[in-house]
């Protein structure tokens, strides 16, 4: 019994000096995780604001577009694609080719381009190729939106299917 008291002073001993002699490393370890914790909060806020000002331009966008303000639609999803937000950059895009807001096809091949560079899913990168191949067969380009379906259906695809049914027709 006098050795169990013994090994508990001991242990008490060497959490004390453990602590005296790394007091300072100690509370630096403990201060950088605490602004590590409140850098990754202020950065969650500051993307879901960012991402709210995104959608909140994109419902400015289809209203403008209901009331027939066709300019300030259009110059409202151009920003929306620069800004390179997973969501709705690529739904401004749809939604400038459907409408034919843009009528340069160099203007939005380099927004596919801009698509392309800024999103990191496979499956989204994929869809927007299929995109980008049925806007180039759509205005004459046949031969490279035919690559790009090839390349889908080389790298196996998601859309693979769609992509050779295409290329039969």
């Amino acid at each position: 019994m006098d050795q169990n008291s013994e090994n508990k002073l001991d242990f008490k001993d060497k959490i004390k000096n453990f602590y005296l002699s790394n007091k300072f490393k100690i509370y630096l370890l403990i201060i950088s995780f605490s602004v590590v914790i409140i850098f990754l909060i202020l950065l969650k806020f500051y993307n879901e604001k960012q991402n709210s000002i995104v959608a909140e331009k994109y419902v400015q966008a289809g209203i403008s577009l209901t009331l027939e303000n066709k300019e300030a639609a259009k110059l409202l999803l151009e920003e929306i694609i620069i800004s390179e937000n997973n969501f709705y950059s690529i739904l401004a895009l749809n939604t400038l080719i459907e409408k034919n807001l843009v009528t340069d096809n160099a203007k939005i091949l380099k927004f596919f381009e801009i698509l392309e560079n800024s999103i990191s899913t496979k499956e989204k990168k994929d869809l927007i190729k299929l995109k980008k191949a049925l806007f180039l067969i759509k205005n004459s380009d046949f031969q490279n939106g035919h690559n790009l379906l090839k390349i889908l259906i080389k790298e196996n695809s998601n859309l693979k299917s769609i992509a050779q049914e295409i290329l039969e027709k």
